[in-house]
């Protein structure tokens, strides 16, 4: 889900910028600096889920996971996935600098609304069973949107990259559905190991 470097507009770019920083802010300004632990989990998690590719055709598709890390950190998914991004940039050349800004509030905002639209159901929720339901359709979401934002930030940067985000929107269809098993399998396992757990991380 990277869009490297070279194929956005220069207005994509710089709008995805000042978004992301934006977003970065908040998530900063109502971060608990006691669940630092916990974010940098999570950012580990999706820095390993990226290489856990699915073949798709005759290319291949990878593991985000921003639905479950929307569920527990909210706002705190921007500096998270930042970090992340930032990581696999300097180390791997996956996606690029220039990008940063646009691939990360690409897969950080549909986190945060996974938050504020599926959290509260798996809170709720009476029973494991309850909490997966949740979960799935958090971590289904969260990657339909995120597909969404790619190839809106590919369509909005000309003609020549329709084509790449048709393609994009099908490709993730397998990983909608892959992720939508994961987180709920991992709610339901969280519910049932430690039901209190979503409870310590209110927003603040």
């Amino acid at each position: 889900m990277h869009i490297v470097d070279g194929a956005l507009a220069p207005e994509v770019l710089i709008g995805g910028a000042i978004l992301a920083l934006a977003g970065v802010a908040v998530g900063l300004k109502r971060l608990d600096y006691d669940h630092l632990p916990l974010v940098g989990v999570l950012s580990a998690a999706f820095f390993v889920a990226s290489y856990i590719h699915l073949p798709v055709g005759f290319s291949s598709v990878h593991l985000i996971l921003n639905g479950l890390i929307g569920v527990a950190l909210g706002w705190a998914a921007f500096p998270a996935l930042l970090v992340a991004l930032i990581l696999q940039a300097v180390f791997f050349g996956f996606g690029g600098f220039l990008v940063l800004g646009v691939n990360t509030f690409n897969i950080a905002l549909p986190a945060v609304l996974v938050w504020y639209l599926c959290r509260p159901g798996i809170i709720r929720s009476k029973t494991p069973k309850g909490a997966a339901i949740w979960g799935g359709i958090g971590g289904a979401l969260s990657v339909a949107l995120t597909t969404l934002m790619v190839a809106g930030s590919l369509a909005l940067s000309g003609e020549a990259f329709w084509l790449a985000a048709k393609a994009t929107l099908v490709a993730h269809i397998p990983i909608i559905v892959v992720e939508g098993f994961v987180t709920a399998a991992a709610m339901m396992l969280i519910s049932r190991v430690r039901p209190d757990f979503l409870h310590q991380l209110e927003d603040e």
